[in-house]
C-alpha cells in the first residue's frame, strides 16, 4: 500500500474541485477517502443484498463508478457519495429483477429513496384490504389459521406445520385447502360456515 502524505483533507478538496484530476491525484483520494469506508458499505452492500458474493460484486461497481466520477470533479463529501452511488445501484438492481425480495425493498425504504409510490387511494384501498384479511383470518377455527399462518406467512413447510401441530402431512393439506377456501370466501364477501361445520 502507497502511503500517503497527510494533508489538510478540506483544502486538498478545495483545491481539486471543479478541475479535472490526474490519475494519481484520484488513487490517491480513493485510498485517503474510500477505502477506510469499505468496512461500512460491506456491511450495507451485505445487508442490502441475498448473498455475499453480490455485495462484493456491487462494492466493485460502486468502486469504479466512484473513481469514474472522481476523474471529473472530486465530491465534497467522499462518505455520502459512495453511499449515494451503493444506494443508486440496489435500486437498479431491484428494479431489473423480475421478482424483489421483501427485504431488500424494506432497507431501500430506510435510504428515504424517491421511488414511484402509491398515492393516498391506493394506500387506504390497502389498509382496508388488510384489515378485512386479518379480520378473516380471526373467523377462521384455530386449527385452520394455524394451518394458513404457518405456511403462508411463517414460510414453513407442510413436514414441518406437522411436526409442530402434531397432525400427519395429510391432514394439513385438507386444512390449508380448508382454510384458504374459507378465507378467500370471507375476503370476498360470501359466507362460509365452516368454522361452524367442523
Amino acid at each position: 500500500m502507497v502511503e500517503i502524505p497527510d494533508t489538510d483533507r478540506e483544502g486538498a478538496d478545495q483545491c481539486q474541485q471543479g478541475a479535472a484530476m490526474t490519475v494519481p491525484e484520484v488513487q490517491a483520494w480513493f485510498v485517503r477517502e474510500v477505502l477506510p469506508l469499505e468496512a461500512v458499505l460491506m456491511q450495507f452492500l451485505r445487508r442490502s443484498t441475498r448473498n455475499h458474493t453480490d455485495a462484493e460484486d456491487l462494492r466493485q461497481e460502486v468502486y469504479m463508478r466512484v473513481c469514474e466520477a472522481a476523474q471529473s470533479d472530486i465530491p465534497h463529501s467522499a462518505k455520502s457519495f459512495v453511499f449515494t452511488v451503493a444506494r443508486n445501484l440496489l435500486i437498479d438492481r431491484a428494479r431489473r429483477e423480475p421478482i424483489v425480495s421483501i427485504e431488500a425493498v424494506a432497507d431501500l425504504e430506510t435510504l428515504n429513496v424517491a421511488i414511484d409510490e402509491p398515492g393516498p387511494d391506493r394506500n387506504a384501498i390497502a389498509r382496508d384490504e388488510l384489515r378485512r384479511l386479518q379480520a378473516a383470518l380471526e373467523n377462521l377455527p384455530q386449527r385452520f389459521r394455524s394451518a394458513v399462518v404457518m405456511r403462508k406467512v411463517d414460510g414453513l413447510s407442510r413436514r414441518e406445520i406437522a411436526a409442530r401441530l402434531g397432525i400427519t402431512e395429510k391432514t394439513v393439506e385438507r386444512h390449508l385447502t380448508e382454510g384458504l377456501r374459507a378465507l378467500a370466501s370471507s375476503f370476498y364477501g360470501e359466507s362460509t360456515n365452516l368454522g361452524r361445520q367442523l
